[in-house]
């Protein structure tokens, strides 16, 4: 049998077509894979021996559906500050970041977080004392900064805060890429990297650099992440303008039921082993409680304030507050709304309830632990 030459070079083309498109689709995903990475190649082999556990995707998902309507400003978001809880009753949805969230602690849970921080790793060229800093640690940037060091054959790193110390081997400055004002832009990248290589120069520090477009993009993507997990569950306690709420009245029951009033101008409620906020009670009229306030004024009413990211065990601290939500509402004579007024209900707490359970389960699937530092920071 003769086969046809044509057919042949046909085929050998066809061949070499999808060898080709085969090659430049695994450069492609190699390029992206590495992008992210690029800057910390050495790095990633430097910390590993601080690294807890595997990597895994963030992911957010709602959980469920809800027979019970959410009250509107029961929780509230960063990215839409709008009513209403989301996720109940709302199919899946998924938020990934183009890095993963590694948890890197070491003692004292005191390490550079190269996923939620633009890190520069420095070594200088002799060990470097804590004074060679002094002008560095003491300047602002537009997002938290934290200087790190190690010191000998300590493998722990420790705060470079001005204090005896050092000297220092090799140095991590860190700023934190995103919080609740928002994501770093290139501009406060670029005057914390111009910083750094001050401190750099005077150091004669080898340094391993990012890049500040890919760390610009990184922050946008992290702040997304955490718009869609920042959830603050609010409970409504009113009485009404005609009738309020004594302010000596407030302060007594508010005590007798374990808060304390803080500096900050509400009643907070602290773990007592762990000195954690669980939730706060605030003014209605969102203006701050202090002694002569309280003493001279009353209010229309109050709200019990839930900030899920920041607490620790967060279901159970909802559980807490809902109790005491309906305790004090009998005891002031005061009734349970939402923002429009309306009477909450057992059925739309318990929609509440599975929200802050949604939420806090897709902040540890990001590696966020609710309550934990890196919430704290990033929730700051």
């Amino acid at each position: 049998m003769t086969i046809n030459p044509l057919f042949l070079g046909l085929l050998a083309a066809g061949a070499v077509l999808v060898v080709s498109v085969l090659i430049y689709n695994w450069v492609q995903a190699r390029r992206l894979r590495d992008r992210g990475a690029a800057a910390n190649l050495d790095v990633d082999a430097r910390v590993a021996r601080d690294a807890g556990h595997g990597r895994a995707e963030p992911v957010f998902e709602a959980h469920g559906e809800s027979d019970a309507a959410v009250p509107e400003s029961a929780a509230i978001n960063r990215s839409s500050e709008a009513s209403g809880v989301e996720g109940a009753g709302e199919g899946a949805a998924s938020f990934v970041l183009p890095r993963k969230l590694t948890v890197r602690t070491g003692r004292e849970g005191i390490a550079p977080d190269a996923d939620i921080e633009c890190v520069v790793w420095l070594t200088p060229s002799t060990p470097a004392p804590t004074s060679a800093l002094a002008q560095s640690l003491g300047a602002r940037c537009a997002k938290p900064t934290r200087w790190l060091g190690r010191s000998g054959s300590d493998p722990h790193w420790r705060a470079i805060d001005g204090a005896a110390g050092g000297p220092w081997q090799e140095i991590a400055a860190c700023m934190l890429l995103a919080d609740r004002n928002g994501a770093a832009s290139r501009d406060d990248l670029e005057g914390f990297l111009r910083l750094v290589d001050s401190a750099a120069g005077a150091l004669h520090a080898e340094c391993v650099w990012p890049d500040e477009r890919d760390e610009a993009k990184r922050a946008e993507a992290l702040d997304r992440l955490c718009a869609d997990l920042d959830v603050q569950i609010g409970l409504t306690l009113l009485k009404g303008e005609a009738n309020q709420i004594a302010g000596t009245r407030l302060r007594g029951v508010a005590e007798a039921s374990g808060f304390r009033l803080s500096a900050s101008g509400q009643f907070e409620y602290v773990h007592e082993e762990t000195g954690a906020m669980l939730y706060s009670l605030q003014n209605l009229r969102e203006e701050p409680f202090t002694v002569e306030s309280l003493r001279a004024a009353s209010v229309p009413g109050v709200v019990l304030l839930l900030d899920v990211p920041r607490v620790p065990e967060p279901v159970k601290a909802f559980d807490q507050m809902r109790l005491l939500a309906k305790r004090l509402s009998q005891t002031l004579e005061a009734t349970l709304v939402d923002d429009n007024h309306r009477p909450v209900d057992d059925a739309a707490l318990a929609a509440i309830r599975a929200q802050v359970q949604a939420t806090a389960a897709a902040l540890r699937e990001a590696h966020i632990e609710p309550g934990g530092q890196r919430a704290l920071r990033l929730f700051g």
